[in-house]
Order: structure tokens, then C-alpha cells, then sequence
């Protein structure tokens, strides 16, 4: 079965982006608008990290 990368909530992409810039501007990690492959796995890795942490986070917050 093929996925589709079709986005169901369009507004969610451009959300996602600017939490992503966020979440790089956090760990130091110089993203930039459009293609970033010159970034290392340590640098990917840490950003995507830091998202997880931060939604981590905030579903903890909500819970209480």
C-alpha cells in the first residue's frame, strides 16, 4: 500500500516548519528556508530531537 504525501490539514505544514526553526535555533543548528542536505546526522538528529523533547513536554503540561 502506497502513502500519499498529501497533507490533510495544509495549515499544519507551515506550523510544522516554524516549530521545526525553533527547535534549531534551540540546539544551535543554522537551518535555513528550502534545501538543508549539507546538514551532518548529528545536527539532523539533534533537531529532530529537540522537537520530540519539546512535544514531549508540552503533552506532559496538558495532562496536568
Amino acid at each position: 500500500m502506497a502513502r500519499s504525501k498529501k497533507n490533510l490539514v495544509p495549515e499544519a505544514r507551515a506550523a510544522l516548519d516554524r516549530f521545526k526553526m525553533e527547535a534549531a535555533s534551540e540546539v544551535g543548528v543554522n537551518l535555513k528556508e528550502g534545501y538543508n542536505g549539507d546538514l551532518t546526522s548529528k545536527q539532523a538528529g539533534s533537531v529532530g530531537g529537540q522537537m520530540v523533547k519539546k512535544m514531549i513536554s508540552s503533552y506532559e503540561q496538558n495532562m496536568k
